[in-house]
């Protein structure tokens, strides 16, 4: 069942070791590390503890004897994620920051995280709940920068198989059976009735179209920094002269994460056309106009 499984991971073409593994201690985390050993990865399981939830220490332990088990290293890290609304994307931003220092702290090129294809899945459908666009809809890339997701071809059902047939017993979190967070209730509820009316299994088609429209929006992306290059004076004339589509395009590669909404990008290109001199945007942006040229004003912002 490795060989079979390790044919199918991606986004590790020319990937150096040694590497950062995500390890939560969940099937699909474990599943990974045991998946990396194995194809010469070199992996370095990773555990980072949120605080969040009684206990939560102890998964630690889970991680730990996998790793000694197949002879690879071992980090436990500790975050602190203070109550108050957001939290699971707090303690996403906290995961990811300790996860990165844990990379650059062992000189890894890259840090795997074990997102599987039914993860695919669910995050097609809670961008479009979000109101997406086709950037959205591609859902997560297989490699983006430092981060790979190798098992977004593979089924949560197969890694929790492979665990089973290792002799592994993952972690259950009991917050992932709470109905109340939007992916859970796609994940329990959604996805399952979507599947009955059409009569048939939706993670292979959703995680089909994210391919494809991961690869048009990357294209598109493209054509929008050529349109609009970075290098020079950001010319509002020239974002205005663009078609629309990649108008709207080169705002969104200018403006960088978090992804401006639709809203927030027409009032951008506002701006450029004159019908106003500035507009404040999400996270503490501010962009405006001035001797024909477009400003942005963040530190996260390029330009």
């Amino acid at each position: 069942m490795l060989d079979a499984l390790q044919d199918r991971l991606v986004g590790l073409a020319a990937t150096d070791r040694p590497c950062v593994v995500g390890c939560s201690g969940g099937p699909d985390s474990l599943a990974l590390l045991c998946l990396a050993h194995p194809a010469a990865l070199d992996p370095v399981a990773t555990h980072v503890d949120h605080g969040l939830r009684a206990g939560s220490d102890t998964e630690a332990d889970v991680v730990a004897d996998t790793a000694a088990r197949l002879g690879v290293p071992f980090v436990a890290e500790a975050v602190r994620v203070a109550p108050g609304p957001n939290v699971e994307a707090r303690a996403r931003v906290a995961r990811y920051a300790a996860l990165e220092r844990v990379r650059v702290a062992w000189g890894a090129p890259v840090l795997l995280v074990g997102h599987t294809a039914d993860d695919q899945a669910e995050t097609v459908l809670l961008n479009l709940l979000r109101g997406s666009a086709a950037a959205g809809l591609g859902a997560m890339a297989p490699r983006r920068d430092t981060v790979v997701r190798p098992l977004l071809g593979i089924r949560r059902a197969e890694t929790e198989a492979l665990c089973a047939s290792l002799g592994l017993s993952p972690v259950h979190d009991p917050t992932n059976d709470d109905p109340a967070p939007r992916r859970n209730w796609i994940r329990h509820e959604v996805l399952p009735q979507l599947a009955d009316g059409a009569a048939r299994d939706l993670v292979p088609l959703l995680a089909r179209q994210a391919d494809v429209l991961h690869a048009e929006s990357d294209y598109l992306d493209e054509l929008a920094t050529a349109a609009w290059p970075e290098e020079g004076a950001r010319l509002a004339a020239a974002l205005v002269a663009l078609h629309p589509v990649l108008a709207r395009r080169a705002v969104r590669c200018w403006l960088g994460p978090p992804p401006p909404s639709l809203a927030e990008v027409d009032r951008v290109l506002d701006v450029a056309s004159g019908a106003h001199r500035a507009t404040e945007l999400s996270a503490g942006r501010r962009v405006w106009r001035s001797r024909g040229r477009l400003h942005a004003d963040r530190g996260t912002v390029e330009g």
